[in-house]
């Protein structure tokens, strides 16, 4: 049995929505600060959903689907490691209150969905009606892993954002936040709050980032359910990873070069679609690998680091102590 016809999206949009619903609405209807064991059950939540609705699809579409879906989500979800990079930057930034960040990550997080469900339906089209694009895909990628790979950590300065430069040239923008609102109106004139503006940083850098990860999960499957499913299910994750990694995620030295490898894999993938077929599975596999290699190497590096810094400190103690 196939998940063909309207009703698959339909029943999926609604249970999003309601989740959507439950998650601003009722357990975060008041702004406060994330803690790390809050953010720690909550992706438990959503990576248990994800790996819920890939054993259903198991079951009634069969193995292959499945192993597709899991594939993606895994694509998508390692990718999304650099949104974090930029949340971290921006809340920074803009001195964003903690007890905010869930606010803008959840609108921000909603626009996105739009934003890939249009991205997407786009893609599914080209590559029906035009399918030598995936090869052109296929280079893109390549040409970004390899990017991603060379380039040095950029400092990111949101007021050099066009549409940041656009909102405050013609819209009136408050010096301070008000509460968790966008928008306040102050002595009879209407004005933007900041984390208006951080919430606009994040959906442009978040289109950006969106042209890289739609195109890897294309090169997984080219039905538009799995891949609006799979993409769908790693952004609902998103807000609570954040939260989760924020204050650590300086210490994944290697991550961003795991990424790019995992970018050349997948671009590759797709360019030698025409005449070889990689299996699903040995993508997964890859894929997992090359994740658990850069975050052990990571956490081992961070750690010998730490041990240099007690070894330096004691050193110079040592040496205090022996100067008369």
């Amino acid at each position: 049995m196939l998940l063909t016809g309207v009703w698959p999206w339909i029943w999926f949009n609604l249970f999003v929505l309601v989740l959507l619903a439950l998650d601003l609405g009722i357990f975060h209807r008041k702004s406060h600060a994330v803690s790390t064991k809050e953010a720690l059950i909550w992706s438990a939540v959503w990576i248990s959903l994800a790996l819920a609705f890939n054993a259903g699809l198991y079951f009634v579409s069969g193995s292959e689907v499945a192993l597709q879906f899991l594939t993606g989500y895994l694509i998508e979800k390692s990718l999304s490691v650099d949104n974090i990079f930029i949340f971290v930057l921006l809340f920074g930034y803009f001195s964003v209150p903690a007890a905010y960040q869930h606010r803008v990550l959840f609108w921000g997080i909603m626009g996105a969905l739009v934003m890939r469900g249009i991205l997407i339906a786009v893609g599914s089209v080209l590559i029906e009606q035009f399918h030598w694009i995936i090869y052109i895909f296929g280079a893109f990628l390549i040409f970004t892993g390899i990017r991603m790979g060379v380039q040095k950590d950029e400092n990111v300065n949101p007021e050099h954002n066009p549409l940041v430069k656009f909102v405050r040239r013609f819209v009136p923008v408050s010096d301070d936040f008000v509460k968790d609102l966008f928008v306040v109106r102050r002595e009879g004139t209407l004005m933007i709050t900041p984390l208006l503006l951080v919430l606009l940083v994040i959906e442009t850098s978040d289109l950006l980032f969106a042209v890289d990860s739609i195109p890897a999960i294309f090169s997984v499957t080219t039905d538009p359910f799995i891949v609006y499913t799979s993409n769908v299910f790693a952004i609902l994750g998103l807000r609570s990873l954040y939260f989760v990694f924020a204050n650590i995620i300086h210490k994944f030295h290697y991550l961003q070069a795991g990424l790019a490898v995992i970018l050349c894999f997948v671009g590759l993938k797709m360019v030698v679609s025409g005449f070889y077929h990689v299996p699903t599975w040995l993508s997964l596999l890859f894929i997992a690998l090359v994740l658990g290699v850069a975050i052990v190497a990571s956490i081992m590096r961070a750690r010998r680091r730490a041990a240099e810094q007690v070894s330096a400190k004691v050193e110079a103690a040592v040496t205090s102590r022996g100067k008369p």
